[in-house]
């Protein structure tokens, strides 16, 4: 497996376009165009075809690593990344006092059971 077929099976499972991975590879200071990215992903037999070096592919891999985890100055969570999704973290107080009002709505809906039919012993 050639660092080409890497790349483009990173490329569609991770459903980066030419603009995301040249915004992964600027993370760590590693500048390429679009036009030589597209050169990695021709077939072996087009005139344009280029393969990728190991010095691409692990810049690369670097840049995912920062796009997905973050620093540690601001640290991300990936499947938020991969998602495109941003969770807002719940404050504590805040999650105390929808738990109390969650208890009392338990209270009031439950009825002391009144039995009809007494045990007979």
């Amino acid at each position: 497996m050639t660092n080409n077929d890497i790349f483009k099976k990173l490329r569609v499972a991770l459903k980066l376009r030419d603009d995301d991975i040249v915004d992964i590879l600027t993370l760590v200071d590693f500048k390429m165009s679009k036009s030589e990215l597209g050169a990695f992903f021709r077939k072996e037999d087009h005139p344009n075809y280029m393969e990728c070096g190991d010095q691409v592919l692990r810049n690369f891999l670097n840049g995912l690593v920062i796009h997905l985890r973050g620093t540690k100055e601001d640290p991300k969570i990936p499947g938020e990344v991969l998602l495109g999704t941003k969770v807002p973290k719940p404050e504590k107080a805040h999650d105390n006092r929808i738990k109390t009002q969650q208890r009392k709505k338990m209270e009031r809906a439950i009825s002391p059971v009144k039995y009809k039919n007494k045990k007979k012993s």
